[in-house]
């Protein structure tokens, strides 16, 4: 499948993924024993990977995390400011760099097509796991079982799930994407 080709395309999806991102971190389900929310941003950073590239994804998650840095209430629950990175959920908003651009790489390597992007979306999540249990573990210092029990098996299902829906909806919103791209241009 190819990819958008427009800069001015590409930066205003990155802008507008930010924005996506963000609003998902607003879905923010609290679950008992953990401080890691169950939230729908990841799902969007999973499609900025695989829709944008891992390049302008990766300019997307940036953006994102400028956002939130500067104290826009962008990250889960409708919070913001460099203390973010600092408590117990900080790793995963940094496992994001690394995990969105799993996905784009993975996606694209695989033409966007949505077995390789399953595969892109599990890898890419394990970065964010790795660094967000990590930081989890060191904050709360708590024991590695701990740490896997409250911050990352609780997730699995519902990331999974995010993944298949990220997959699935890629490959028609290139085309879309694609087609709108080639109207714009024979204008």
């Amino acid at each position: 499948m190819e990819s958008i080709d427009s800069k001015l395309t590409r930066a205003i999806m990155a802008c507008l993924f930010a924005a996506l991102i963000s609003l998902g971190a607003y879905i923010a389900i609290p679950i008992p024993g953990t401080p890691v929310p169950i939230v729908l941003q990841n799902m969007f950073i999973i499609l900025a990977g695989f829709i944008l590239g891992p390049w302008w994804g990766l300019v997307a998650v940036v953006f994102y995390l400028l956002l939130g840095t500067v104290g826009i209430p962008v990250f889960s629950g409708g919070t913001g400011g460099l203390v973010k990175f600092a408590g117990p959920t900080g790793g995963y908003l940094i496992g994001y760099l690394p995990g969105v651009i799993i996905f784009g790489l993975l996606s694209r390597l695989g033409k966007s097509k949505w077995f390789f992007n399953i595969i892109a979306g599990i890898l890419g999540m394990v970065a964010v796991y790795a660094l967000g249990v990590l930081r989890l573990k060191a904050v709360l210092g708590i024991d590695w079982t701990k740490a896997i029990a409250t911050g990352l098996l609780p997730f699995i299902p519902g990331d999974i799930a995010k993944i298949i829906i990220a997959s699935i909806l890629t490959p028609p919103i290139l085309r879309m994407l694609q087609h709108i791209e080639r109207s714009a241009s024979n204008e």
